[in-house]
C-alpha cells in the first residue's frame, strides 16, 4: 500500500488573457497509508481536478505529488499504479462483465490463469458472481458501478481514486453502493481518495474528510470533528444536514455578564446569555459585530425540558413544519432570521405559532464575520 502526500500543488488553466484561470492554490495534504480520504466540496471546489492531478490526467502547473515516497508529477498514468474508478461506469458495451474486468490485465500481459484468478475473487467481493457472462446493457446502474469497481480491484494498485462514482445513482442504490465501497475498504485495507459533492457521503464513508472551497483547503479532519469543532464558518454551514444555523449580532454586556443580542431585528431581538466558556472566546468582540452558530439538534421546545434558563430562551414563530418520521424539522423565525430546529416526531406544530425555544449553549460556536474563522 502507500501514502500520498500533495505538497503546493497549483493548477492554473490558460486564458486569452494569458494571466491564466487559477482553480487550485498550493494545497498540502497528506493522505495516509490505508487511510479513506474524501475530498468535499460544492462544484468547482478543485476536488475532481486534485484528483485527476493525482492520477495523471491533469498536468500539475506547480507543486508535487508523491506516490509511496516517489515525486510523480513526469510519471505517466499508466505507471503511477493507481486505479481510477469515474462518475460515468465507461464499461464496453460489447464486452461481458468478466471481459470488462479482465481486459485492464490483458493489455499488461498478465497470463490467463492469473487474470481468472482475480477476476473470480473481485467478482466474489462485489456480488457480481451470477452477472458476469452478461453484457452491460442488462445491468442496472448499481451493478454497473460495481463492475467499474471490480475492474479497479483485479489490478490491485497502490491507491484507488473515485471520481464521484455515485452520483449517476438513485437515492436508495446510493446508499447501498456507499455502504459496499466502505466495506471493501475494511476489506482490501487500501489508500483510498474520493470526489464527492455530498457530505453525507463524506461523513459516513471517510476516514478523514478535506473540505475545500475556490481551490483551497478550508479544514482537514475525522467527520466528527469536523461536526462538533469547524474551524471556519464555510466547514460549520456545508458539514450538516439540515445546516447550522447563523444569527448575526453584537456582544453585549447585560446583567453582569455578556449576552448574544441579534443585530436587525424588528421586535425584540434575539438575547442570550453566553456561558463561561462562550464568554471568554468573546470577550474581545464586546460591542463589536460577531455571527453565532447553533446546529437544529442543540435548540428544544421549552415545554419539553423540566427546566428552561429564561436567558437562554427565545420567543419565535413556526414557518414551517416538516415531519420526517423519526424527527420533525421546524422552520423558525425571530424576526430577523430564519432557522431550522430539530424536534420529537411526536410533537405537532401549525404555521404562524408562537413557541419558546431553548438554545443549548454548551454546543455554539461564535465566528469573526470578517475573516470567517471560528473564535476560540
Amino acid at each position: 500500500m502507500a501514502n500520498v502526500i500533495i505538497e503546493n500543488l497549483v493548477k492554473v488553466y490558460p486564458d486569452k488573457s494569458g494571466a491564466g484561470v487559477p482553480v487550485v492554490h498550493g494545497i498540502n495534504l497528506e493522505i495516509r497509508d490505508r487511510e479513506f480520504m474524501v475530498l468535499v466540496g460544492p462544484s468547482g471546489c478543485g476536488k475532481s481536478t486534485t484528483l485527476r492531478m493525482i492520477a495523471g490526467l491533469e498536468e500539475i502547473t506547480g507543486g508535487t505529488v508523491s506516490i509511496d515516497g516517489k515525486v510523480v508529477n513526469s510519471v505517466l498514468p499508466k505507471d503511477r499504479d493507481i486505479a481510477m474508478v469515474f462518475q460515468n461506469y465507461a464499461l464496453y458495451p460489447h464486452m461481458s462483465v468478466y471481459e470488462n474486468m479482465a481486459f485492464g490485465l490483458k493489455l499488461r500481459k498478465f497470463p490467463k490463469k492469473e487474470i481468472d484468478v482475480r477476476v473470480r475473487e473481485a467478482a466474489a467481493m462485489l456480488g457480481l458472481e451470477p452477472y458476469l457472462e452478461r453484457k452491460p446493457k442488462a445491468l442496472s446502474g448499481g451493478q454497473r458501478q460495481r463492475v467499474a469497481v471490480g475492474r479497479a480491484i483485479v489490478r490491485k494498485p497502490k491507491v484507488f481514486l473515485f471520481d464521484e462514482p455515485l452520483s449517476n445513482l438513485d437515492a436508495k442504490m446510493r446508499a447501498s453502493t456507499r455502504t459496499e465501497i466502505s466495506k471493501l475498504h475494511a476489506r482490501l485495507g487500501v489508500t483510498m481518495i474520493y470526489v464527492t459533492h455530498d457530505q453525507l457521503e463524506a461523513m459516513t464513508m471517510g476516514t478523514r474528510i478535506c473540505v475545500m472551497k475556490d481551490g483551497r483547503i478550508m479544514q482537514v479532519a475525522e467527520p466528527l470533528a469536523l461536526y462538533e469543532h469547524p474551524a471556519n464558518l464555510f466547514v460549520a454551514g456545508f458539514i450538516g444536514s439540515p445546516p447550522m444555523n447563523f444569527f448575526k449580532g453584537t456582544i453585549r454586556h447585560s446583567g453582569g455578564h455578556l449576552a448574544f443580542v441579534e443585530s436587525g431585528n424588528s421586535g425584540t431581538p434575539l438575547t442570550l446569555a453566553l456561558t463561561e466558556s462562550l464568554a471568554r472566546q468573546a470577550a474581545a468582540y464586546v460591542d463589536k459585530p460577531i455571527i453565532f452558530g447553533i446546529r437544529p439538534e442543540n435548540l428544544h421546545e421549552a415545554l419539553t425540558l423540566p427546566s428552561a434558563d429564561p436567558a437562554r430562551t427565545a420567543d419565535v414563530t413556526v414557518e414551517v413544519s416538516e415531519p420526517m418520521g423519526a424527527e420533525t424539522y421546524l422552520y423558525l423565525q425571530t424576526g430577523a432570521t430564519s432557522f431550522i430546529a430539530r424536534m420529537r416526531p411526536t410533537d405537532r406544530f401549525h404555521v404562524n405559532q408562537k413557541i419558546k425555544v431553548v438554545f443549548d449553549l454548551d454546543h455554539a460556536h461564535l465566528f469573526d464575520p470578517v475573516s470567517e474563522a471560528v473564535i476560540g
